[in-house]
């Protein structure tokens, strides 16, 4: 309660009172409008980007022939990152598969990398993969 209305109480100016509790309601409800929702709270809006979690998927993929490479490319393309089986593919396909791949990543920012005889992982931008798989003695 402000000054006023204890001074117009006080001299039993009733009317008056009522009237501006009417207007004083009034002028609280058009501020609420006008008000963020943030500042009554005093919870601002915003969000932390380190609180957002989002799942990164890993596709699987063992392709048979060499046009199944735009495909691969379309999911790293989606920000997934592909582990590839090159195993049933004849190897000049695989080759030109893992170049046609090496050209994409290299495009969108991301990596390659040989994990072991014919499986590679392709990665995009947003995937960072840390240490490295030494490689063994070829099985041929």
């Amino acid at each position: 309660m402000g000054i006023k209305t204890k001074f117009k109480r006080f001299f039993d100016l009733e009317d008056d009172y009522e009237y501006e509790k009417d207007y004083e309601e009034e002028s609280l409800a058009e501020e609420e409008e006008i008000t963020p929702s943030h500042t009554k709270k005093g919870k601002p809006n915003v969000v932390s980007l380190q609180s957002i979690q989002q799942q990164v998927k890993v596709v699987l993929v063992e392709p048979r022939v060499y046009a199944e490479a735009q495909d691969i490319a379309d999911q790293l393309k989606n920000r997934r990152a592909v582990v590839m089986n090159l195993q049933r593919i004849p190897h000049d396909q695989a080759k030109r598969i893992v170049d046609f791949l090496s050209g994409t990543v290299y495009a969108i920012g991301g990596d390659i990398q040989k994990l072991g005889p014919n499986t590679f992982l392709c990665t995009p931008e947003n995937v960072d993969v840390s240490g490295t798989i030494s490689e063994m003695m070829d099985e041929d």
